[in-house]
């Protein structure tokens, strides 16, 4: 940090929901050294509001507390008894540090102060819902990266730190005995969800070349390439222009806090209250999506797209995939037609490296969802593409890893666009379901038993389809 420059300390405040300090401090010229320099009295000059003060001191005494701590650590380590060359040498010092920090999060780790309405549920030992999670996720996701001086990347201990932190504290979040993967998961996932727009530091630069990321960049295939025969998704449409200016006070207000890092989830429950009626004239209309998710970003939180669902239908419709997934997983497992799917095989060489009992459900049920299009007969590639690419415009599930614990992921696209990270097989499989529903989208001929099923059971008819 001392030797940052004028733009590294502004992309610094950045990441740290600062960023309206970045004027001043540009005006001021405040590197890295100065920044480490700054007292009480400065700060109190240089920042106005005293929540801004708190954090910034917050965040220098921190940085601080952890050099000295590292300079000692290395004064030790320079002076060690030669008894114990290997301590001294290259790659072993670099580990030695690392295991050092490590021990610091364990031993120094403390939950954030959550939000009162955050609390409240908490101390009342409430299961929370969908948005109050992600609040969570949100609170864990900051207090994280402070701890990391600014990084994006924490490593699997770190997660298993914080995640267990936060179930130590709050016991009755470890639902079922699953808490742990789900919390964890989920983090990850808010950590991927920062970093994919960041285009200036240098950390989230290196590594997305690194690792080849592509997620978020414009694919060159054309929609028209490789098209269903029986189904198409309006793609390219005139814009639908609004009128009124109390709907596109709301729209902007939606679009702007879209933007932010912590977000009023009451307040945009309110608003998408308040907007549906427009969004659903646009949908009937057959606006293109791109449209529609640029008035309405929040779409692609699966929370708000549940939610939408749930507007429409009056049907829960993650807690009913819950029940569907637990009820059938074992049955769906156990059929004949699926023994010697590659997803069975896969799944039955991953269930022998493992024993915790969370675990093993999480498996079961992931392949149970990736099998059904081959229980009913139906075409697995407008289900889910299972490590591969994406080739369909209707809803997909994009799956990578589905049964590595720390590298799955889930993702929805439609149109070939990705709409929405998801954190499981569950909330992937409901959410595949929400978006035919939502975005109004025919159901293809070749995947229509496997939905029909899936819907009969959501929508509670009396004679639900039932397992061939």
């Amino acid at each position: 940090m001392e030797n940052w420059s004028v733009d590294q300390v502004c992309n610094w405040l950045r990441q740290r929901n600062l960023g309206e300090l970045v004027p001043k401090f540009r005006e001021e010229e405040v590197s890295g050294a100065a920044l480490l320099a700054l007292n009480d009295r400065m700060v109190q000059q240089l920042v106005k509001k005293i929540g801004h003060q708190a954090v910034l001191m917050d965040l220098i005494n921190k940085y601080q507390q952890q050099k000295s701590g590292l300079e000692s650590l290395t004064y030790c380590c320079k002076t060690a008894s030669p008894e114990f060359p290997e301590v001294i040498s290259g790659k072993n010092l670099k580990s030695f540090f690392a295991r050092y920090k490590t021990l610091q999060w364990t031993s120094s780790y403390a939950l954030p102060d959550f939000p009162y309405d955050v609390k409240c549920i908490l101390a009342e030992k409430k299961c929370p819902d969908h948005s109050m999670r992600i609040r969570i996720i949100e609170f864990l996701q900051a207090d994280m990266t402070k701890y990391l001086e600014g990084s994006l990347y924490p490593n699997s201990q770190q997660y298993n730190i914080v995640v267990n932190a936060l179930l130590q504290a709050y016991p009755f979040l470890d639902e079922d005995g699953n808490g742990f993967l789900l919390w964890k998961r989920a983090l990850k996932d808010r950590f991927k969800y920062v970093r994919r727009p960041i285009e200036d530091d240098e950390q989230v630069l290196r590594n997305k070349c690194k690792f080849g990321h592509r997620r978020g960049q414009t694919r060159k295939s054309s929609f028209a390439e490789n098209k269903p025969d029986d189904v198409q998704v309006q793609v390219e449409e005139k814009p639908v222009h609004l009128e009124g200016s109390a709907m596109d006070v709301h729209i902007k207000w939606l679009k702007e806090e879209y933007m932010k890092t912590q977000r009023n989830w009451k307040e945009v429950d309110n608003r998408m209250n308040v907007t549906i009626e427009i969004r659903r004239k646009m949908i009937s209309n057959k606006a293109p999506l791109k449209d529609i998710l640029r008035l309405f970003p929040f779409l692609r939180c699966p929370y708000q797209l549940f939610r939408e669902f749930q507007l429409l239908t009056h049907m829960d419709i993650y807690k009913k995939t819950v029940e569907i997934l637990e009820i059938y997983s074992e049955n769906i497992l156990s059929l004949y037609v699926v023994r010697n799917n590659p997803i069975n095989i896969m799944l039955q060489e991953n269930l022998k490296r493992h024993t915790e009992e969370d675990i093993l459900k999480y498996m079961k049920m992931t392949a149970a969802c990736l099998l059904l299009p081959d229980v009913f007969g139906d075409d697995s590639s407008l289900f889910a593409a299972v490590n591969e690419e994406v080739k369909v415009v209707t809803p997909v599930l994009e799956v990578k890893n589905p049964f590595n614990v720390n590298s799955c992921e889930f993702a929805l696209y439609v149109g070939r666009e990705e709409l929405a990270q998801l954190d499981d097989c569950t909330m992937a499989l409901a959410a595949l379901v929400a978006a035919f529903h939502v975005f109004d989208i025919p159901c293809p001929k070749r995947i229509h038993r496997t939905l029909n099923f899936l819907e009969s059971l959501v929508f509670e008819v009396r004679s639900p389809a039932s397992l061939p």
